[in-house]
């Protein structure tokens, strides 16, 4: 599993894309915080063009040329801190979506162990469903030899035929599953996987580890999606104040300084230097409430952040208490059907004694092994719900507890690289 989970982290597509996407945000975010600084350019021009005569003031043609060398420079003076709640906003975007990658991450994490999970229940299950067609192939080859030595009877043997038809079509409809599955982990994984038949079956996985009493609930500060919205909810404070500054004057610096002449060869030559300063003070009078509606706008997007923010914290709780009550509900289900199992046994081999003794018909005989092999079949898939309930927790917890080591007897995260 662990295997699987490493190949998923460094192959996955969804989570290559969400890689990229915390790239776009963290150059958006570079992009937004340069406005903070001057901008300084190299600009170097030339023009040469002719004027007719007609049109020339002294009556001939002319034919003229500029070129300048400049270097030029902007700033935008941030007095009321609309550039720096721009890059407030990229920011927490940017850890946003870093979060977002995180949960992906984990989501992977989670998607692979329960694929993984249903893979050994099926091959379990598939082992119990071929065992019992061999079984009842004997049973069948008992039953058509008494029926040809006039020992049994025909509905007998078909009773007999039924119930090894039952278990045939339960191999095959697991085997299906089966391979749906694999291609399912095959997409998760990046490629085909291939997964051989080993000695571990899930009742031989041991007792999950027990989880600390009294979960605290700052453990759920450790989930992406909790992370990521109250960095959203941050970013949209921070577009509030961006919005709000648009009220006041902006300030602008603008300064060129660089050579001019009428020939080339004289661009650099002494006296041929040019310069300019120009500062600029724009205030918004009316712009017919554009500035006020960006305003509404900031904090509409404020609300909608505080109410998924509150809505995701709400889901992250609930997420825990569904997997902890599956957890405890499972484990009691387990201990009950595992004395349903040997009852059941119990009741299969009373039913073959009376049977050949001739005290019963066999279709006593047949409603046991069916009720046998159904259990058998419940049993194993109560153990991987009971498994995947503990994946379900790790991913409700964000991929583990925030502190580890004060929770020795938890489960470790499956893999750090979620993080």
């Amino acid at each position: 599993m662990r295997s699987l989970i490493e190949e998923t982290l460094a192959n996955n597509r969804d989570l290559r894309v969400a890689a990229g996407r915390l790239e776009e945000a963290r150059a958006a975010f570079r992009i937004q915080g340069s406005a903070l600084y001057p901008q300084l350019d190299a600009v170097g021009t030339g023009t040469r063009g002719r004027t007719p005569a007609d049109l020339s003031i002294t009556g001939r043609a002319v034919t003229s040329g500029q070129y300048q060398s400049v270097l030029s420079t902007g700033w935008e003076i941030d007095f009321w801190g609309r550039l720096r709640n721009l890059r407030e906003s990229a920011l927490q975007q940017y850890l946003a979506t870093s979060e977002a990658r995180r949960a992906v991450a984990t989501a992977l994490v989670a998607q692979v162990a329960n694929s993984y999970l249903l893979e050994r229940e099926y091959e379990e299950r598939i082992a119990i469903a071929r065992h019992t067609v061999a079984t009842r192939e004997d049973s069948l080859r008992i039953m058509r030899r008494r029926y040809e030595v006039g020992s049994g009877s025909k509905l007998e043997m078909t009773q007999a035929q039924t119930l090894l038809a039952q278990a045939q079509t339960a191999v095959q409809a697991l085997e299906q599953d089966q391979e749906i599955n694999r291609n399912a982990l095959a997409l998760l994984v990046g490629r085909p996987v291939e997964i051989a038949p080993g000695p571990l079956r899930l009742s031989e996985a041991g007792d999950a580890p027990l989880l600390p009493a009294g979960l605290p609930s700052d453990l759920l500060a450790n989930r992406p999606d909790v992370i990521a919205a109250e960095h959203r909810l941050q970013a949209a404070n921070a577009d509030i104040g961006a919005a709000r500054a648009a009220f006041f004057p902006n300030i602008t610096l603008t300064g060129a300084y660089g050579t001019a002449s009428a020939e080339l060869d004289g661009l650099f030559k002494a006296g041929s230097g040019t310069w300019s300063f120009t500062p600029a003070l724009h205030l918004p009078i009316f712009d017919a409430g554009r500035n006020g509606a960006r305003l509404a706008s900031a904090n509409a997007r404020r609300d909608i952040a505080v109410a998924e923010y509150e809505q995701t914290i709400q889901g992250a709780f609930r997420d825990v208490s569904d997997a902890l009550v599956q957890r405890r509900q499972l484990a009691a289900q387990i201990a009950t059907v595992q004395d349903m199992l040997s009852a059941l046994k119990e009741r299969a081999r009373l039913a073959d004694l009376r049977f050949a003794n001739g005290r019963s018909a066999y279709l006593e005989v047949l409603d046991a092994q069916r009720d046998l092999f159904e259990t058998e079949q419940r049993l194993v898939q109560l153990r991987r719900s009971y498994f995947a309930s503990g994946v379900a927790l790790y991913a409700a917890l964000g991929g583990g507890f925030a502190d580890e080591s004060q929770f020795a007897p938890a489960v470790r995260p499956i893999e750090e690289k979620a993080r």
